[in-house]
């Protein structure tokens, strides 16, 4: 399950992930929704390219509106149409 560490302090299920656009994700929870690791989020950070985020201090959130947008950029219908997004 989405989120369900150390039950007594915060938990999370896809449920209301899904429900709240605004709900702010720390990078793990938002590697997990894209499909990729936190590194990936790291380096997109560093080199521009990923989700919009947001920081305070040393705190890093997605929100999940961002996350779907991100995706929504990135859908494609075919192979070519991939490509021609690439350049």
């Amino acid at each position: 399950m989405v989120g369900s560490r150390n039950a007594g302090r915060w938990s999370m299920d896809l449920n209301s992930i899904e429900r709240d656009p605004d709900l702010a994700l720390n990078e793990n929870l938002a590697a997990e929704l894209l499909g990729v690791s936190v590194r990936t989020l790291q380096a997109w950070r560093v080199r521009g390219g990923g989700p919009r985020y947001c920081k305070i201090g040393r705190i890093v959130r997605y929100r999940r509106r961002d996350i779907v947008q991100f995706q929504e950029r990135h859908a494609v219908n075919s192979t070519s149409e991939a490509d021609t997004k690439r350049r």
